[in-house]
């Protein structure tokens, strides 16, 4: 059964940001945190291991698969994946209580908590980050030093499945320059603040 769409209240904007693997998303989402620290931000709840530098609460939150498989069983989850062998998702209570309180709120989910969300939250405003291309997109990869030659094979393969639903959302800012890219995911979020649109 499909979820029912929840209104929004209409001071609030629930920006969903998705990207391949290595396409500089986390990058710009914490650019976009800064600039605009009234913006509510939704931590995810994830089942892989910390990566250096990576905090609990704060990155994620690292919990253990019983407890997520746990919170599939409650409905604790708005949305949920299972990605590289690892769940994700997002807890139902944390989104709704920012957005019942008008408070603006970012999203960093993969394209199919996007497509969940989006159908709980139609008014949502997604925004997909691309790589220039997937060659650059695997030198990114290789680049971080956190993944072995396995793991980077499956990322790719996930990728270019990720970008084909590149059209299923709202805006689409290719990360070819960093500065640039940030700049203009900026301008974007700071037109929805605003009162603008996009």
């Amino acid at each position: 059964m499909a979820p029912t769409p929840t209104p929004d209240p209409p001071s609030a904007h629930l920006f969903i940001l998705s990207a391949p693997s290595g396409a500089g998303k986390s990058t710009l989402g914490a650019a976009l945190r800064r600039r605009f620290p009234q913006l509510g931000y939704s931590v995810s709840f994830t089942t892989r291991r910390p990566r250096g530098g990576e905090h609990n609460g704060v990155d994620y939150h690292f919990i253990d698969a019983a407890a997520f498989e746990a919170g599939i069983t409650s409905g604790r989850w708005a949305e949920w994946a299972q990605v590289h062998g690892h769940y994700y998702g997002t807890s139902a209570e944390i989104l709704q209580r920012y957005l019942t309180q008008g408070t603006s709120v970012l999203m960093d989910i993969d394209v199919q908590g996007a497509a969940q969300i989006v159908a709980r939250f139609p008014a949502a405003v997604t925004i997909f980050i691309m790589p220039p291309s997937l060659a650059v997109l695997r030198q990114r990869l290789e680049g971080r030093g956190t993944d072995n030659p396995d793991v980077i094979a499956t990322r790719m393969r996930n990728a270019a499945s990720e970008m084909m639903a590149k059209d299923r959302y709202r805006h689409v800012i290719i990360n070819d320059d960093l500065r640039k890219a940030s700049a203009e995911l900026i301008y974007l979020v700071d037109g929805y603040l605003r009162g603008e649109g996009g």
